[in-house]
């Protein structure tokens, strides 16, 4: 899979996530957090040709051992929505993203989605 499709995947993952009600944000990565806070060299190192961070914030996805896809979404949640709700939610809305992204005709794995919910506001 090539780094455009990945994050295409990662795109609409992170999309459907934000888009259920009580989600706020997703929760960066430790490696979005250190690139933007090292973006000065992050931009110099891709004006040379190195590829950028893959990962979206908030969201890791990767390929199984028996071919199908583990997507982890963390995200922050409003204080005003029931928590196991939210992440049900987004569970289900991410995955049905992913899998619309994915081949139709290559059906040889599932779509696992992990839902972290990292704290409220």
């Amino acid at each position: 899979m090539t780094a455009a499709a990945l994050r295409h995947i990662q795109g609409a993952a992170a999309e459907a996530a934000l888009a259920v009600p009580g989600v706020a944000a997703l929760q960066p990565s430790l490696a979005a957090r250190l690139a933007r806070a090292a973006s000065r060299v992050r931009q110099l190192a891709q004006a040379e040709g190195t590829p950028g961070q893959p990962e979206a914030a908030g969201i890791r996805c990767g390929h199984t051992p028996e071919g199908g896809w583990q997507v982890e979404v963390r995200c922050i949640l409003r204080a005003d929505h029931r928590v196991v709700d939210v992440a049900r939610h987004v569970r289900e809305d991410v995955r049905a993203a992913v899998t619309a992204c994915l081949d139709p005709d290559d059906t040889t794995g599932a779509v696992t989605v992990l839902v972290t919910v990292t704290h409220t506001l």
